[in-house]
């Protein structure tokens, strides 16, 4: 795919500052709109936005700010819970890390009420979190210090897996809340049953430095995988080996996620830094990406909940970009 076909973004919301991290809501709201946050340097920003897509009245996309929360310091990473929505009596809670090795649970009814319980014990930098998702009243995370901890909302941690190399990627089943993928920067993946506390399955990427992972959570056979400057894809029912793997981005890979509409439908990221950060969009039909986006400087990246529509972060900006299927 040549350079010069990259698409800039389907749709661009203004933000103050140097966005880090962005997370659509995987979860309903209750409401039409999807719920977003991104975070900064100190700060966390949390919207609601709605796209031409889903109401013909709209011009683009509407993004609302519900509010914006002070963070001590640059936010890392972000997950939702699956309790917060909008209708009926609004409640907001999400966790951060960053880089004081800490995760901050934040809870708040966008109104006076606003809780913030920070959990220690993470002895160097969090990687990745991520909520149980059918009660949300768990948290795991992944740290450089070969643990992934699991904790519940008080800040109690229940359990804490030993890795044989930095902890990169968390995931949970959707349905079955005792299991976990834990993606490793060696290249391992392994999936724990959290009653037993042991392995259950490993795959192998070949390769490391293995940078991001995600399971598919429309279809959990599929996991898929940044290492170097390939994406993988694995059917774990086949071999601990990936099905597929190809060559994605020339200055190493970043950020491999699914998107929630498709399951066939991926999108990974280059490296950040470089002058313009490439998103490419791919699906498992075709040899080659089906789009390829270039951000300036992008960071993070999230698919929307029903929409094959993903969004990136970067200066003073978030990009959206929409994927014609």
């Amino acid at each position: 795919m040549q350079e010069d076909s990259s698409r800039s973004p389907s749709y661009t919301v203004a933000c103050e500052d140097y966005v880090h991290v962005v997370e659509f809501s995987p979860f309903s709201s209750g409401t039409p709109a999807s719920l977003l946050a991104y975070g900064g340097n100190q700060y966390v920003v949390v919207g609601t936005c709605l796209f031409q897509e889903e109401d013909m009245e709209i011009e683009g996309v509407e993004f609302t700010v519900r509010r914006a929360f002070h963070h001590e310091l640059r936010v890392d990473a972000l997950a939702w819970s699956p309790e917060s929505h909008l209708d009926r009596i609004p409640t907001i809670r999400f966790c951060t890390a960053a880089a004081d090795r800490k995760l901050r649970l934040l809870t708040s009814d966008l109104q006076d009420r606003h809780e913030v319980k920070v959990m220690e014990g993470h002895t160097s930098y969090i990687n990745h979190l991520v909520f149980e998702p059918t009660e949300g009243k768990q948290i795991a995370s992944v740290s450089d210090d070969h643990t992934c901890r699991v904790w519940d909302l008080d800040g109690n941690e229940n359990t804490t897996l030993r890795l044989r190399s930095p902890g990169i990627s968390v995931c949970w089943h959707p349905e079955e809340v005792f299991k976990l993928m834990v993606a490793e920067k060696k290249g391992t993946i392994r999936f724990y049953d959290l009653v037993t506390q042991q392995a259950i399955l490993s795959l192998d990427c070949g390769q490391s430095p293995l940078m991001s992972a995600d399971w598919c959570l429309t279809n959990t056979i599929k996991v898929g995988a940044v290492a170097g400057n390939d994406w993988l894809i694995w059917d774990i029912t086949r071999s601990s080996y990936p099905q597929e793997k190809r060559p994605a981005h020339m200055d190493k890979a970043r950020l491999f996620k699914w998107s929630r509409a498709n399951e066939n439908l991926f999108a990974t990221t280059g490296c950040p830094g470089k002058i313009s950060s490439q998103l490419l969009i791919h699906h498992l039909g075709h040899p080659q990406p089906v789009m390829l986006g270039s951000a300036t400087v992008g960071s993070g990246l999230s698919w929307h909940r029903t929409l094959p529509l993903c969004a990136i972060g970067g200066d003073r900006k978030l990009s959206f970009w929409m994927t014609e299927m």
